[in-house]
């Protein structure tokens, strides 16, 4: 399901005005520490499984849902990965939205990897050597869920010591 009912619903409400909203992004590997990545059917670049969180719903369950849907494929989350925060966006419809984005380190458990929706084109498994390009933000997420320390990691905005607060300087 493209945009979630919800979502449809505010936008009834609010029109195109940006819309502040929780999305998460799914980084799955295998035994082989091949990653699943989607290609995404409204711009054909190859991403990681991302969605948006349905209200009262749990980021890894959101995770668990996503792959799922999008690509036939059942995971465990094993970890929080980072989060962080998109560029806002407009929708070529002139909807605005912007994501905290959340990144949840997943491990395939079963299913076999196949379009299962409507947003993709294609969904395949590839050695962590030979990714296609990535869009900044899903190149990031593989990062930090590869973190052989598995800490969570955010984008680190504190100001130098001494510097300005208020301009990060």
């Amino acid at each position: 399901m493209p945009t979630p009912d919800f979502i449809l619903t505010l936008r009834e409400k609010v029109g195109v005005h940006p819309l502040w909203l929780p999305g998460v992004k799914a980084v799955v590997t295998d035994d082989a520490g091949c990653l699943l990545l989607v290609r995404r059917a409204d711009n054909g670049r190859w991403t990681v499984p991302a969605g948006i969180m349905e209200p009262g719903e749990e980021p890894a369950a959101t995770a668990v849902r996503e792959v799922l849907e999008e690509t036939g494929v059942d995971v465990i989350v094993t970890h929080l990965a980072g989060v962080g925060v998109t560029a806002p966006m407009v929708y070529p419809n002139g909807d605005h939205a912007q994501y905290l984005d959340v990144v949840m380190a997943c491990t395939y458990v079963g299913g076999e990897a196949r379009v299962a929706d409507d947003e993709n084109l294609e969904v395949a498994w590839f050695s962590p050597d030979e990714l296609p390009d990535l869009p900044p933000l899903h190149r990031r997420a593989i990062e930090w869920a590869q973190d052989p320390e598995r800490r969570s990691h955010f984008v680190d905005v504190t100001p130098q010591q001494g510097g300005d607060p208020s301009t990060g300087t």
